[in-house]
């Protein structure tokens, strides 16, 4: 089994609650716009129907993902939305990815860098954390109570590796099979919570329960960056 981190863990049992839905929105719509620049339909690009599809996922109205779709083509106008990677390190050594999407490359760099300066953290030089992670498809899919038919279908439709999470099944697959996994599950009749790239640790930095709650709030306070789209760290609570 890869390294397999508990912020993600962590982040989805938060959940979304009604006061952070608007900023959710944001966030999604910034990756559909960034998607969309290649082109605006999801039949001929498949980074955007993953995008859409997740907003879809999250209840995004559809006249939001419309929108977003038609503001990263260029109809609405307005400046272009780029993607960018920001790279470091947290309490304890931890190893920190932060993917963006802005209009505001000065804006961004500089609330991303505050966030890790007042954590205890501190940026570092692109490529010297990303080596520690892989670029991966990741599916969250609900368990039906059979786990041996579970896994079995998981891997059948092209899983590389299965995590097996409380009531769900992450399953990780080759990053350009992600599109292809995600039907296969869904063809037969499995609830897909989710599924997007992520960047999953190699291995993982075994942290005391004390010592965590310093990376949690390092991590909180760059989730609340509006520009940035999704974190990422290598931490695992022991």
């Amino acid at each position: 089994m890869a390294g397999h981190s508990k912020w993600s863990k962590i982040k989805r049992q938060k959940g979304a609650n009604d006061a952070k839905r608007g900023k959710m929105f944001t966030k999604l719509g910034n990756n559909i716009a960034v998607a969309a620049k290649a082109s605006g339909d999801p039949d001929m690009n498949p980074d955007l129907a993953m995008a859409i599809q997740q907003a879809k996922d999250a209840n995004m109205p559809n006249n939001n993902i419309e929108k977003a779709i038609k503001r990263g083509t260029g109809e609405l106008g307005g400046g272009p939305i780029e993607e960018i990677r920001y790279e470091g390190y947290g309490p304890s050594g931890v190893a920190v990815i932060v993917e963006c999407a802005t209009d505001n490359r000065n804006r961004t760099s500089a609330d991303v860098r505050n966030a890790f300066t007042k954590n205890g953290g501190n940026m570092a030089e692109t490529g010297a954390v990303a080596y520690q992670f892989e670029h991966k498809g990741v599916i969250e899919v609900k368990k039906t109570g059979d786990d041996d038919a579970d896994q079995l279908v998981a891997i059948e439709a092209g899983a590389d590796d299965i995590i097996d999470e409380d009531d769900i099944w992450v399953v990780q697959t080759d990053m350009k099979q992600l599109h292809t996994v995600r039907e296969a599950l869904t063809k037969v009749d499995l609830e897909v919570k989710s599924a997007k790239l992520e960047y999953v640790p190699n291995n993982t930095v075994e942290i005391d329960e004390d010592k965590s709650d310093k990376v949690i709030k390092l991590m909180d306070a760059l989730e609340d960056i509006d520009d940035v789209s999704e974190t990422y760290t290598n931490f695992d609570i022991v």
